[in-house]
């Protein structure tokens, strides 16, 4: 089914002691614009997110925040400084003997000079984490394509209803198409009657001016493409693939010959079907540019 450029999504799960919180969020756009926005210290995880993202949307604004709570997954190292340890004991040991000072040299007593022991962040596993931020930001894509497919049924049913009163008025226009013809026939011969009078009226010359109006009035082409592009509409609506701009290719094509039918028909009902026509197909237009 068709599926709206508007969306959103949000997805939280504590992975590997991570609080990974990603919220997805679109609007129309004719290309797709994806801004990744999360903390620095995990950049390197942007491009794996714009690749996922790529494969589950094609057009649009998309936003992509990305919050993590590391509070839970910090693990501290502490590493000794064992020559600054020793030069420290040494040195005790040396004033102890000389001084004849009581007491032992303990670890809780190198401990508390600088730089014996240091604490350092453990050092993390980079793709680990980048898969972490992107499993949590699929449970987003699937929330956010969710509520496009809903958003996009809603628009397809919109764009149904009118692509249906377009083919009706279609039908109204074959219709009123030959009468077009005959009534200027009609308009032809009282015109040359109260022209000539009571001269013989040529009925070959009044045949071959009908048939030339006729030729240059006639729609069958209009129609006939209109009804094969309002098909090709129908089956769009109906696929599961991206149809944003084939649609909107394909409306301004139905949009062209409705242009032309007007044009050609000195017709005011034909005039004022025509009119319908372009209503709806604006309409239409709106609509497909909200669609993927």
């Amino acid at each position: 089914m068709v599926k709206s450029m508007t969306g959103y999504g949000r997805a939280r799960e504590m992975r590997s002691g991570r609080d990974i919180t990603v919220e997805v969020r679109s609007v129309n756009n004719r290309y797709l614009d994806c801004t990744v926005k999360l903390p620095r210290a995990y950049i390197f995880a942007e491009d794996a997110i714009k690749t996922r993202v790529q494969k589950a949307i094609s057009r649009g604004k998309v936003d992509v925040f990305v919050t993590i709570d590391t509070s839970a997954a910090d693990v501290a190292v502490v590493q000794v400084n064992e020559g600054l340890a020793k030069g420290y004991y040494d040195a005790l040991t040396l004033l102890k003997e000389r001084f004849t000072l009581p007491g032992e040299i303990t670890p809780e007593v190198l401990a508390r000079f600088p730089d014996v022991l240091t604490v350092t962040k453990a050092e993390e596993d980079v793709e680990a984490i980048a898969a972490d931020i992107c499993a949590v930001l699929d449970d987003a894509l699937a929330a956010y394509n969710a509520m496009r497919t809903v958003e996009g049924e809603k628009l397809a049913l919109d764009v149904g209803s009118r692509v249906d009163t377009i083919e009706e008025t279609v039908g109204k226009v074959e219709v009123q198409s030959p009468q077009t013809v005959a009534a200027y026939r009609q308009r032809l011969e009282a015109k040359m009657q109260e022209v000539l009078q009571s001269t013989t009226i040529d009925e070959s010359r009044i045949l071959t001016e009908a048939a030339i109006f006729a030729d240059k009035v006639a729609v069958d082409e209009e129609t006939v493409r209109l009804r094969s592009h309002i098909a090709q509409l129908r089956d769009m609506l109906q696929s599961s693939e991206p149809v944003g701009r084939k649609l909107d290719f394909l409306i301004q094509e139905v949009n062209r010959e409705c242009n032309t039918i007007g044009s050609k028909c000195n017709d005011l009902t034909v005039a004022r079907d025509v009119v319908n026509m372009k209503a709806e197909v604006e309409k239409i237009r709106e609509q497909v540019q909200n669609m993927e």
